[in-house]
């Protein structure tokens, strides 16, 4: 290939790759127009409806039932999925399924929340009508209100009219971007409602990283014989021995009462170490008040402890005695770090 052509080749791959940062800007730009206007009317015409839902939904015996069709569809069953693992039952039907068994799924315990931008999604008349025919609670999330779906409804939210960030305004983009955004709102006000807990969280959430970052103090230290600790009057020609013996790089220091009312790191030793040091007592050496965790602490708050603190074990304390110990590989074997 010949140098101008080369030069062509790499101005015209030059003139695409602007094109698609600008074309991906645009897009970011229409989308956050998008949340905005959510955000607005969150202030105005749906803030009832919102309100309406939340309390229909936190009230209901039963499980919440979302469905949908298309990017609908696939919006809904993320927000199915984030409902239940927020603390509130829930599970995605699909619309055309529902027609052929799946009805059964509902009870008239439940509410169905039934995403259609347009609220004439033919597929939803199945599950509708049988909402209608058991009285089982509706909640349209639509953008119209005077729709099919809206006037089958019980409650609508309405959401307000946005730009799609597809040129040619067809491919749903924003508008499935804040039906997300609506039904995340929903799920997060619910979970706190209900007054749901990181500790509830982890019981639906037992697997991976998330899982892990859950564990508490309690289920990852190491307690009884295998804490190095030693009394304050400690000679440190002992207190290296033991220190060296745990493996932890750490003497945690206690008084008369069993508090921990310090620590020695390796750091504290090198700063000793050209001051007879064998012949200090744990107490001179210590660095008083070290930081600790409870028993209760997660996983993922200890991390960020050892992280700020460039330190490698923290030491467990109840009612001010040493429980137990993490270090650093612990938190590395569950696969919170």
């Amino acid at each position: 290939m010949t140098k101008p052509l080369l030069d062509a080749v790499s101005e015209e791959t030059n003139d695409i790759a602007s094109h698609c940062l600008v074309s991906a800007e645009r897009t970011l730009e229409t989308e956050i127009a998008g949340l905005s206007a959510v955000r607005a009317a969150l202030k105005n015409g749906l803030s009832a409806s919102f309100q309406q839902t939340f309390d229909l939904i936190r009230k209901s015996p039963g499980r919440v039932i979302v469905t949908g069709i298309g990017k609908s569809g696939h919006i809904g069953t993320k927000i199915a999925a984030s409902l239940a693992s927020t603390g509130t039952p829930s599970f995605f039907v699909h619309a055309s399924e529902a027609s052929h068994g799946d009805l059964g799924m509902i009870t008239d315990q439940d509410v169905v929340l039934a995403l259609s931008w347009s609220g004439e999604t033919q597929e939803l008349a199945g599950i509708v009508s049988y909402t209608r025919r058991f009285k089982v609670p509706l909640v349209a999330i639509t953008s119209r209100q005077d729709s099919t779906l809206g006037r089958a409804a019980d409650l609508v939210m309405k959401l307000p009219s946005v730009t799609e960030a597809c040129p040619h305004g067809l491919a749903p983009t924003t508008s499935a971007l804040i039906q997300l955004a609506i039904g995340d709102a929903l799920a997060v006000a619910l979970l706190e409602g209900r007054g749901f807990t990181a500790q509830d969280f982890r019981v639906f959430h037992p697997g991976g990283r998330l899982g892990a970052s859950l564990k508490s103090a309690k289920d990852i230290m190491h307690s009884d014989d295998r804490m190095p600790l030693t009394p304050a009057s400690t000679l440190m020609s002992e207190g290296i021995v033991l220190m060296t013996q745990r493996g932890f790089g750490v003497l945690g220091v206690t008084d008369e009462l069993r508090q921990l009312v310090g620590i020695i790191t390796d750091g504290d030793l090198r700063r000793h170490v050209a001051s007879n040091l064998l012949e200090k007592t744990a107490g001179e050496i210590m660095t008083p008040a070290p930081k600790t965790v409870t028993p209760d602490t997660l996983s993922a708050s200890i991390l960020e402890l050892v992280n700020s603190l460039s330190i490698t074990s923290v030491f467990v304390v109840e009612d001010g005695r040493p429980v137990g110990i993490v270090h650093l590989h612990d938190l590395l074997r569950i696969g919170a770090a």
